[in-house]
C-alpha cells in the first residue's frame, strides 16, 4: 500500500505533467487550423511555375466555371476528414481541447461517459472509408511532385521541388503507418498460415506495425510539412520570395 507521501507526490506528478502535454497540442493544432481555413478560403496564390499547394491539389474548376468559391473547398472535406477521425489525433484533440480524459491517468469528467458510440463522435468510425479516399490524394500529390520537376525550360530543381517532394514522402509515411491499414493488411488475423496469402500479408503487416511505431512522428511531421509546402508556394506566387534554383 503507498504511503501518504507517495500518493500526494503521485497526484502532483500527474497534475503536472497535463498541461505539458496539452499546450504543445492546442497550439499546434488550433495554429495550423486557422492558417488552413483562411488559406482554404483564399482561393489565391496557390500555384506557381510548376508548384501546387497541396491545399488545392488535385486543382477542379480553378476558372469557377460551375463553382465560384476557392476551388480547395471542393476538396477540402477528403483530408481534412482523414486527419480528424485518425486514431491518434483523436486521442491528441480530445485531450487538448475537450480536458476529456486530459492524461491516461485521470478519470472522465462525465459519468455517463459513452465514448464514441454515440451522435456525433460514432461518426468517427468512418475513418477507414476516409483512408480508402486518402489514396486518391496522394496519388494527385505524388503527381504534383513529379511536376514540380518539369519547369518551362526543361528539368530542373528549385527549392519548392525539395519541399514539395518531402511533404509527399512525410504524408505517404503518415498514411503507411495509419492503424486502420495496419489493421487491414493483418492486424485482425489470428493465424497467417491459415489465411489467403499469409506470407504476404504477414510481411505487409510486419512493415505497417513498424511504421505504425512512428505514426505519432508521422502525423505531427506531416502536418507541419503541408501547412509550409502551402505557404512556401503562396510566398513564391506572391512575389513575397524568389525561388532558388538548385538546378
Amino acid at each position: 500500500m503507498a504511503s501518504a507521501s507517495q500518493t500526494a507526490a503521485y497526484n502532483a506528478a500527474r497534475t503536472g505533467s497535463w498541461w505539458s502535454q496539452i499546450i504543445p497540442v492546442v497550439l499546434g493544432l488550433g495554429g495550423f487550423s486557422v492558417y488552413a481555413t483562411f488559406r482554404a478560403f483564399e482561393g489565391a496564390l496557390f500555384q506557381w511555375g510548376p508548384y501546387l499547394s497541396p491545399f488545392y491539389s488535385p486543382l477542379i474548376d480553378v476558372h469557377h466555371r460551375y463553382w465560384p468559391y476557392s476551388p480547395a473547398l471542393l476538396i477540402l472535406g477528403g483530408p481534412l476528414g482523414f486527419r480528424a477521425t485518425c486514431y491518434y489525433y483523436r486521442k491528441a484533440y480530445y485531450r487538448a481541447f475537450f480536458l476529456d480524459p486530459p492524461a491516461c491517468a485521470a478519470p472522465e469528467r462525465r459519468r455517463n461517459y459513452a465514448g464514441e458510440t454515440r451522435f456525433p463522435f460514432i461518426l468517427q468510425n468512418v475513418h477507414r472509408y476516409f483512408m480508402y479516399l486518402a489514396i486518391v490524394f496522394l496519388v494527385f500529390l505524388w503527381h504534383d511532385a513529379i511536376k514540380a520537376f518539369a519547369f518551362a525550360e526543361g528539368f530542373g530543381i528549385g527549392l519548392g521541388t525539395l519541399v514539395l517532394l518531402v511533404n509527399v514522402i512525410l504524408l505517404t509515411l503518415y498514411f503507411f503507418s495509419c492503424h486502420s491499414l495496419r489493421h487491414l493488411v493483418g492486424g485482425k488475423l489470428d493465424c497467417f498460415s491459415c489465411a489467403k496469402a499469409g506470407g504476404m500479408r504477414h510481411s505487409s503487416w510486419r512493415g505497417a506495425s513498424l511504421l505504425n511505431e512512428h505514426h505519432m512522428l508521422f502525423a505531427w511531421s506531416s502536418l507541419f510539412s503541408v501547412g509550409f509546402a502551402d505557404f512556401y508556394v503562396r510566398l513564391v506566387a506572391s512575389g513575397a520570395i524568389r525561388d532558388l534554383r538548385l538546378l
